[in-house]
């Protein structure tokens, strides 16, 4: 049985009439560099999110990047981030010359917890960055109260859960990403919206925040050849744009077949002791874009294991908090430690989740998981 962590090659056999349109189109135009399709793209996502401004860019990575150039920091200014995450929300503050402060997670949504939150802030604290992780929004109106008291920039980290809605106390909803200052996300193939390549995009509803960041991604240049100050590259491909116009229409679809494979999961390990399956916050739905149990009693490695001798892959997201990585240790004291990150790095391990999972390959998965736990 093959099964993936994500099948990508299936979820394309479905729609690759439309997507061998979209890049015929691109060929026979020859717009290679912001074609018709990247402000077509564009204009369909700000639609589809609800939000005023979308800047396509290169990558994810590049998004948080020009997002924080965006706001006048200066070196040696503070950002507040979860320390259980991907690389890429803290290298980018450290490549700034600005400074990572990495604070604890909420043990049972993995997002950004604002337990003490107070204690990290200085004058020169200017930021916060949440990250909604797996697929859930981190707790957004206590992030923006939190902001308002301290006067800080809200940039949101939502690479892993384009499409999720966050609910206000009052009924609102907003799409995650679209809720602070500028929101960022990643177009990498595995991403519940993913290109075939690189790619990523910079959310706003502040006219003067995009026009400074569309030009910051574009050398810093409002008119070609003049420089209002430094930018870099970055900028979504046309064919990019043409997978991500196709696939944007099947976003929807795609997050309720995650959820019901998620569904079953639960249905199926719930009932195993030595496990936590995802807990659902109540403010946001869940897009899954990783599915993520806490296995207990110091037994994650060898079901990870296990799990490989059967031919099941599993991905441990993350191994190590980032205050322990060995490009942040100019960040922290050698005793600097987090509880809830530290236990998560034991604990968490990713099961297979994508919009092509079949139940025979999922039977397989909860089998072999309910066998390891009667050995």
């Amino acid at each position: 049985m093959n099964i993936q962590m994500v099948d990508l090659k299936s979820q394309y056999e479905k729609i690759k009439e439309e997507i061998a349109t979209g890049i015929q189109n691109c060929l026979d135009n020859t717009a290679y560099i912001n074609g018709p399709a990247v402000k077509e793209f564009q204009q369909d996502f700000e639609k589809y999110l609800g939000v005023k401004h979308v800047i396509p860019c290169a990558n994810g990575t590049d998004a948080l990047q020009i997002a924080l150039m965006a706001l006048d920091l200066k070196p040696g200014d503070e950002v507040i981030c979860p320390a259980f995450t991907y690389v890429a929300t803290a290298e980018v503050i450290g490549l700034l010359g600005l400074v990572p402060i990495m604070v604890d997670v909420d043990v049972d949504t993995f997002n950004i917890s604002l337990d003490h939150l107070d204690q990290y802030v200085t004058p020169k604290t200017k930021v916060i960055v949440p990250v909604h992780l797996y697929g859930q929004s981190a707790d957004m109106e206590q992030i923006l109260a939190f902001a308002k008291k301290h006067n800080l920039y809200v940039v949101e980290d939502n690479a892993q859960a384009i499409g999720s809605d966050y609910t206000f106390a009052d009924g609102s909803s907003k799409k995650t990403g679209t809720i602070g200052e500028i929101g960022c996300t990643s177009f990498f193939p595995s991403k519940n919206l993913g290109c075939y390549g690189d790619g990523g995009a910079i959310m706003t509803n502040d006219d003067e925040l995009a026009a400074k960041i569309r030009m910051i991604a574009n050398h810093g240049q409002e008119k070609k050849y003049y420089h209002k100050v430094l930018g870099c590259n970055s900028r979504l491909d046309t064919l990019q744009a043409e997978v991500l116009k196709v696939k944007l229409k099947h976003l929807d679809e795609y997050a309720a077949a995650r959820n019901k494979m998620a569904d079953y999961y639960d249905q199926n390990l719930a009932e195993i002791s030595e496990i936590e399956v995802p807990k659902r916050s109540a403010s946001s739905n869940h897009v899954f874009h990783q599915y993520t149990l806490k296995i207990k009693n110091g037994k994650r490695d060898a079901l990870q294991q296990y799990l490989a001798e059967n031919k099941i892959p599993s991905m441990i997201y993350y191994p190590l908090p980032l205050y322990k990585q060995e490009a942040f240790q100019q960040y922290v004291g050698a005793d600097f430690s987090l509880p809830v990150t530290e236990v998560l790095c034991q604990e968490v391990l990713s099961l297979p989740i994508h919009t092509e999972f079949n139940k025979e390959s999922s039977d397989y998965v909860i089998a072999s998981i309910k066998k390891f736990f009667t050995l």
